[in-house]
């Protein structure tokens, strides 16, 4: 439908602009454009903020919404990535683990924690779980390819398998957690599964915005690899591409963004799989275009799950993860009846 529209991506772009903006302006405290301009000024300009609207926006809501715009884009291209290396519509990014072993971390953290040495504690600061989580999700990524590979090849249904039976590991050890928690421990690891950006920072802003930046110019180089992957791994080696070494990075690459995201805001489930999924109806299935799509799409998606997540019961909040499961499962269940009604007539 948009595959030659040359406005597809200025829309996208607009349209990015737009819910930033309106997620900045509406939540518990309304803040008009007028006070996000003379706060900025204020801010470059050294002064403080001249009052609690000012301070409102940038110390809380513009983190907030930037970090929720990150992470959505993040999740959105390592959707992609993970679809292109399955070469599977239907890959969701935590399919080999990291999710479920950041989630793992981040519970022994909030159970174990006060065991953990003052040393520790007060080095690491507000980043304990943070890093715990982005442990757990590495451990149980390496774990899976580790597993998967035989004699120097790693076998995408090897892959695909194994990394079913480890995030059933990672969830098992979760449960057991929660099962030995006192109830505050208890709940905050149902809150982090369930993901919140509730806590967003600027240093968590600069942590995970250095991390995409770098990961996107990654993955963005290896667009034409992974459109090549489409025809087969054979046909993809006939005509220069390594795949062992391309699967290898695209692992890599994936496990670092999900791992990151994933361990400041918590498990957040269906961006990754609904956004490429839907673009590809709409722009076919390059790489170098889907990407970039990609990326703006799942920022607006997130950005707007989160809203809602912010607005629908105020002043109280739902974990985004029930608005984007609410949302992404009726899309995905649509999507897989759309695919199967497509197959019957062609068949």
């Amino acid at each position: 439908m948009f595959r030659q529209n040359k406005y597809f991506f200025p829309a996208l772009i607009v349209l990015l602009i737009a819910v930033l903006l309106c997620a900045i302006a509406f939540g518990a405290v309304r803040i008009l454009p007028a006070e996000m301009f003379s706060s900025m000024q204020h801010f470059f300009s050294g002064q403080g903020p001249a009052d609690i609207h000012e301070g409102v926006f940038l110390q809380l809501r513009l983190p907030r919404v930037l970090l929720c715009a990150i992470t959505g884009a993040i999740l959105a291209v390592s959707g992609v990535l993970m679809q292109g290396l399955f070469r599977n519509p239907i890959v969701e990014p935590g399919l080999v683990g990291t999710s479920a072993g950041a989630a793992f971390g981040a519970s022994v953290v909030f159970v174990l924690g006060a065991n953990l040495s003052p040393e520790l504690k007060s080095y690491t600061g507000p980043l304990l779980v943070p890093i715990f989580a982005f442990g757990g999700g590495l451990l149980a990524t390496y774990v899976v390819y580790s597993l998967a590979k035989n004699l120097s090849r790693v076998s995408i249904i090897t892959l695909l398998l194994i990394g079913i039976a480890i995030n059933a590991v990672g969830l098992s050890g979760t449960g057991f957690m929660s099962y030995i928690a006192r109830d505050p421990q208890a709940r905050s690891i149902t809150f982090w599964n369930l993901g919140t950006f509730s806590g967003a920072s600027w240093l968590q802003v600069l942590i995970v915005g250095t991390t995409a930046v770098i990961v996107f110019i990654l993955s963005f180089r290896y667009a034409k690899q992974l459109n090549a992957l489409l025809l087969g791994e054979e046909e993809a080696n006939y005509i220069g591409v390594d795949t062992p070494k391309l699967k290898k990075r695209i692992m890599i690459l994936n496990t670092v963004m999900v791992s990151v995201a994933t361990a400041f805001v918590g498990v957040i489930t269906f961006v990754g799989l609904i956004v490429p999924h839907v673009l590809r109806l709409f722009i076919g299935s390059d790489n170098k275009k889907l990407l970039p799509a990609s990326m703006i799409a799942g920022a607006i998606l997130l950005t707007l799950a989160d809203m809602g997540a912010r607005l629908l019961l105020a002043p109280a909040e739902i974990p985004i993860g029930i608005i984007t499961s609410l949302v992404g499962a009726p899309i995905f269940i649509v999507l897989l009846k759309r695919a199967n009604i497509l197959q019957h007539k062609e068949g």
